[in-house]
């Protein structure tokens, strides 16, 4: 549809996150064929405006990353189980009657809706299209007793959370996976529905934006923003696809993570660069350790199916 309607030289604003994430590339050529306009900051982070605030503020070669929880199902049942107590299950039954999480729930809980929206955020903040297929993504649905009495030991918590990372003047990376946060991050204290982002620049540091990022009065207004701005022939320009060196997507890069399994043979499926602490119980077992993102790519999809959860440790 929205294909249709831009070869006949009409514009259209759309939230779907799912198809834009897969068809982008093509989406941003058609425009330019048809002299259209694709409006679709409802697509990320229900009311923050974050992709006209990249395409208008951070239209530099200055951005370094674009770090945030996107997905407001998933932090409103983390929230519960960290600050209320309750169990994962427990938590996501509310969050499912409040509207915040799908009777399936998986496209949220599984990291793919977070996915989708880091796809669309890339290729504004860096210029890149990469295909969802490319990229590694973990959510939480795993999560147990285990794991968060790890995370409150360690004075920590978790979060779904999803980067884009420039690593050089070369290559990016990016992933969704759940992350270990320290008090003294920004996201620590983001929670419920709501997500937060914060981009990080060469000399401005970092800026935070935080909103409501799940029902449907988030995602309407900013809808409505979106068909406000067209009124007013507002386009994206795409701008570091258009003036800046398009860098290179890398799963070449390690990550330190926390990994609780309950057997060997699960665990063996993880191709550890190295390993800094390792646990072991009758019931459970964790280790810390080093790991290629591409070693994590190869295995994700067999990860649902494994007794396992893992959590990035950002240092």
């Amino acid at each position: 549809i929205v294909k249709r309607c831009l070869e006949n030289g009409k514009s259209v604003v759309s939230g779907n996150k799912k198809m834009l994430a897969h068809h982008l590339d093509e989406l941003i050529l058609l425009q330019e064929k048809t002299n259209t306009s694709l409006l679709y900051d409802a697509s990320a982070c229900g009311s923050i405006p974050i992709i006209r605030n990249i395409e208008e503020y951070y239209d530099n070669d200055l951005l370094k990353s674009v770090t945030g929880i996107l997905n407001g199902s998933s932090n409103y049942i983390l929230s519960k189980i960290f600050n209320e107590g309750l169990e994962y299950h427990t938590a996501l039954k509310q969050a499912q009657e409040l509207g915040f999480a799908e009777s399936n729930p998986s496209l949220d809980v599984d990291g793919f809706d977070s996915l989708y929206k880091l796809v669309i955020i890339a290729t504004h903040a860096l210029g890149t299209y990469v295909e969802p297929e490319k990229v590694f993504n973990y959510g939480i649905s795993n999560i147990s007793a285990d794991d968060i009495q790890y995370a409150r030991e360690k004075n920590l918590k978790i979060k779904l959370v999803a980067q884009v990372l420039k690593l050089d003047s070369e290559s990016f990376t990016m992933f969704v996976i759940p992350r270990l946060v320290k008090p003294s991050k920004y996201i620590y204290n983001v929670e419920d529905e709501y997500n937060g982002v914060v981009i990080q620049g060469e000399f401005y540091d970092k800026q935070f934006m935080v909103g409501k990022g799940a029902g449907g009065y988030p995602t309407g207004s900013a809808v409505l923003s979106d068909i406000t701005a067209r009124s007013h022939n507002y386009k994206y320009e795409y701008k570091k696809q258009k003036y800046f060196k398009q860098l290179e997507y890398t799963t070449n890069h390690e990550l330190e993570i926390y990994l609780r399994y309950n057997n060997i043979v699960d665990f063996s499926y993880f191709d550890f660069e190295n390993i800094s602490e390792k646990y072991s119980s009758q019931n459970s077992n964790y280790v810390v350790g080093k790991i290629k993102l591409s070693n994590l790519l190869k295995i994700k999809s067999i990860l649902p199916k494994l007794d396992v959860f893992l959590a990035y440790i950002k240092n």
